[in-house]
């Protein structure tokens, strides 16, 4: 079979993340970039086809660090708008405890086509829901995955503290840690990919600090170390998770990460708010990424992650949409916007920059996921791009174009190649009928809330 190549030329702009010259735009065969081309020059490898890019900027794919596909079903949940976390979750955990197999997929597959047609070509997601009838919750989000073609850290989620135990969730939502165990190296054994390219990895996410025993955590840890796999959890989202740590542990948070073995290069937390400076120093020097989740973040008020100052102490930084029961839609260039914004009410303006923030989307973003084969576009790397074109009013006049996609709002891609396939073409998803999974999504969300 012979693998074609493909030259995306001549870009009105681009960002490759590694200030590399492609203003004459890259080369693509089979699934990698395999040239850059500088501005005026042809490629020196032939090529078998040419796509003309001149109105579009191009980036890396986006990777998502973080997100709840299922929470897609519960957007704008009148019992839970206006409402601190612990108070919010308290009111979903008994509608999410009611979510079937069906209403998962449609969910998976939304969420999925959201990001993608947001120009986000890689995502995770933290999935830890399993209800009688939902042992098979990855593989059903596999199975969705692949038929859209998008490239999946899918992250065994799991609860073991109930109320019962002094936890937050209600015992029907809770399982045993044997039962979590087992199921994680099934897992891990049957889909997780460590080679480079890998459409598919596994990593290991109990959910958070008030809804998992010690035990499970360290158990955790240990099978993540056993399989070279990568660890996942909420950290430091709230004060009241702050204080809820030091009356259930005697602990912060980081030193309740660091007593259960998750202090290390293999973890990424999501949100990471609510660190002091010495956390923040030892955060950076064990290698731990953080996921920014601004949007969520602001919904319900958590506060500010202090992006930059984990930056410097030495955090992968990324970029997470979170689930859609706090932010509410799943659009990852929008929520480079918001990162970059928010950042800028605990920074200067000439410290957060729209730059910092298409570098947390792309490069940060896939170091926490401990990945180097993404995120950027450089010779060997992945052939994952999104292309927008800025032919909408809100681009009209625009002076810088990169700038422009993240100050004026950019929304959707026009193309998005995911391994060096067309996943989006003039702004619809190949082979999806967005109408009729809009249909099926609205119904499982009706049914999931009455």
């Amino acid at each position: 079979m012979t693998t074609s190549t493909l030259w995306i030329q001549n870009p009105l702009a681009i960002f490759t993340a590694n200030d590399a010259n492609a203003d004459g735009g890259l080369v693509v065969r089979g699934q990698e970039i395999v040239e850059l081309v500088a501005k005026g020059q042809t490629p020196m490898i032939p090529v078998d086809s040419v796509y003309d890019a001149s109105e579009s900027v191009v980036l890396p794919g986006l990777v998502n660090v973080h997100h709840h596909f299922y929470q897609t079903l519960t957007r704008a949940h009148p019992d839970a708008l206006n409402k601190r976390l612990f108070p919010w979750l308290k009111t979903l955990y008994p509608v999410w405890a009611n979510l079937q197999e069906k209403q998962l997929e449609v969910a998976s597959t939304l969420a999925m086509a959201e990001l993608m047609l947001s120009g986000c070509t890689t995502t995770s997601d933290h999935h830890y829901v399993f209800t009688d009838g939902l042992e098979s919750a990855i593989d059903i989000q596999l199975q969705a995955a692949k038929r859209l073609g998008m490239r999946t850290h899918l992250t065994r989620g799991s609860m073991s503290l109930g109320e019962e135990q002094g936890g937050l969730p209600p015992q029907n939502t809770v399982q045993t840690e044997e039962t979590i165990l087992a199921d994680s190296e099934r897992l891990i054994k049957t889909y997780h990919d460590a080679d480079d390219g890998a459409m598919t990895r596994i990593a290991l996410a109990p959910c958070s600090p008030f809804s998992v025993t010690e035990d499970l955590m360290r158990e955790t840890a240990r099978m993540a170390e056993a399989y070279d796999v990568r660890l996942h959890t909420h950290l430091a989202e709230t004060e009241d998770e702050n204080n809820f740590c030091l009356r259930m542990f005697g602990l912060r948070p980081l030193d309740y990460l660091e007593k259960v073995d998750w202090l290390n290069h293999r973890t990424w937390l999501a949100h990471g708010i609510h660190f002091n400076d010495e956390e923040i120093a030892r955060l950076g020097q064990a290698g731990v990424g953080i996921s920014h989740c601004p949007s969520s973040n602001m919904v319900l008020a958590s506060g500010i992650c202090r992006g930059l100052e984990l930056e410097a102490a030495g955090c992968a930084v990324g970029i997470g949409v979170d689930g859609s029961a706090s932010n509410d839609c799943s659009n990852m260039i929008e929520e480079l916007r918001q990162a970059m914004l928010i950042q800028r009410l605990r920074y200067q303006a000439d410290e957060m920059t729209h730059l910092t923030a298409l570098s947390w989307g792309t490069t940060g973003s896939a170091a926490c996921l401990g990945r180097n084969d993404i995120g950027e576009i450089a010779v060997g790397k992945q052939a994952d791009l999104a292309l927008f074109k800025l032919n909408e009013l809100r681009f009209s006049g625009a002076g810088d174009l990169l700038a422009a996609l993240v100050l004026c709002g950019a929304h959707q891609v026009d193309r998005l190649m995911v391994a060096g396939q067309w996943r989006v073409k003039d702004g619809t998803l190949l082979d999806l009928d967005v109408e009729a999974l809009m249909q099926s999504h609205g119904m499982g969300a009706h049914h999931l809330v009455t």
